[in-house]
């Protein structure tokens, strides 16, 4: 027997296997070293601090620059320096004005931007809806228009020589003052609608239609007017003083040929106005 003591006799080992065991042992002698130099560089040095370095923001940095050494291009900044300079000085938080500027709140808001997707809510459409009218380009409908109906300006009636406007339409709707309550009023006095109904010479003008009452002030129109017997009423009382806001011709002859005075009022500012001859 070649082998009495039965002993394993490994068996040679082939090319591939060679170089793979002298691969693995490089691989683990390469490793051992690195952590090596890494431990020797992450130690220590003798007597230094193992405190955190402190770290310097920029932001920090630029606002404690003082804002007398910036240029500001805000002309009312620029003006409130030159005022005080003690405003640009940083302050205890090392932020000085220049920092510590922002918007006023809801002064900033973001443009709607349609037609930039579905998520935005005006996207595609941008709100106008697929087809239609008023989904086409332009005005839908010319100015004035009102759906078929008969428009406003057919509605309003047109008066020749006058506008359209509140003066040109406007119709005053007059309360009456006859010359029989004229002739109930004392000789050589001021007579006016007010007067008569403090002395109870005639009732409260009641009118529904058109312009009668201006800034709490009726309007009033002194005529002339029939008896009974359908006559004409002739006045009696001399030297009245009649202010009104319009008159006829036959009241104001009357007035004036018993020495009496037509006074015309404004309709706004109740105040005399002069009365043509």
């Amino acid at each position: 027997d070649s082998n009495p003591l039965h002993l394993q006799v490994p068996r040679p080992l082939s090319a591939m296997a060679f170089i793979r065991t002298i691969v693995l042992g490089m691989t683990a002698v390469v490793s051992l070293g690195s952590v090596s130099l890494t431990s020797a560089f992450l130690a220590p040095m003798p007597g230094a601090s193992l405190s955190r370095p402190r770290v310097v923001s920029s932001s920090r940095a630029v606002s404690s620059i003082s804002a007398l050494n910036m240029k500001v291009f805000d002309w009312k900044r620029r003006e409130a320096l030159a005022a005080d300079p003690t405003l640009g000085d940083v302050a205890a938080d090392g932020q000085g004005i220049l920092g510590t500027l922002s918007p006023a709140p809801g002064s900033k808001k973001p443009k709607n931007r349609k037609g930039r997707g579905i998520s935005a809510g005006q996207g595609a459409t941008c709100g106008f809806g697929m087809r239609g009218q008023k989904s086409r380009s332009g005005h839908p409908q010319r100015p004035g228009f009102e759906g078929g109906q008969i428009p406003l300006y057919r509605r309003l009636p047109k008066l020749v020589g006058k506008g359209m406007g509140r003066d040109g339409h406007q119709k005053a709707n007059f309360g009456l003052l006859n010359l029989s309550v004229l002739n109930k009023c004392e000789p050589n006095s001021e007579v006016t609608y007010e007067t008569c109904l403090e002395k109870g010479l005639m009732t409260k003008l009641r009118i529904k239609k058109g312009t009668s009452v201006i800034y709490s002030k009726q309007l009033v129109k002194v005529i002339g007017c029939n008896d009974e017997n359908r006559e004409p009423v002739k006045l009696s009382v001399s030297g009245l003083t009649v202010k009104a806001h319009a008159f006829t011709a036959s009241a104001v002859e009357q007035i004036q040929a018993n020495g009496g005075k037509c006074v015309l009022l404004n309709p706004v500012t109740n105040e005399d106005l002069p009365m043509d001859e």
